[in-house]
């Protein structure tokens, strides 16, 4: 979807911690992450999360790539993660 094509109502990726928190053991949103598009690194409590949608989707605050895309059904949730090169958890 271009920019031009949605709205700019995102939160930051600290709204995401109550839906994660289901999937990981740990605080997701002090992990570290980098951008696969660009490079960008940074905690993942400062991306712009998106809840207006299907599901959460998160985006990087530099370039605006897809980071992270998180989707409940009624039987299972889906996790794509493929916009960051990794996502690291401190100890």
């Amino acid at each position: 979807m271009s920019p031009e094509n949605y709205t700019d109502n995102h939160l930051d990726g600290n709204a995401a911690a109550g839906a994660l928190s289901e999937l990981f053991a740990v605080d997701i949103t002090a992990a570290i992450g980098q951008c696969n598009a660009c490079g960008q690194t940074g905690v993942f409590a400062e991306v712009r999360l998106y809840v207006d949608a299907p599901g959460m989707v998160a985006r990087c605050n530099h370039c605006d790539n897809v980071l992270l895309r998180v989707v409940t059904t009624p039987d299972d949730t889906y996790l794509d993660l493929r916009g960051l090169t990794y996502l690291r958890v401190p100890n």
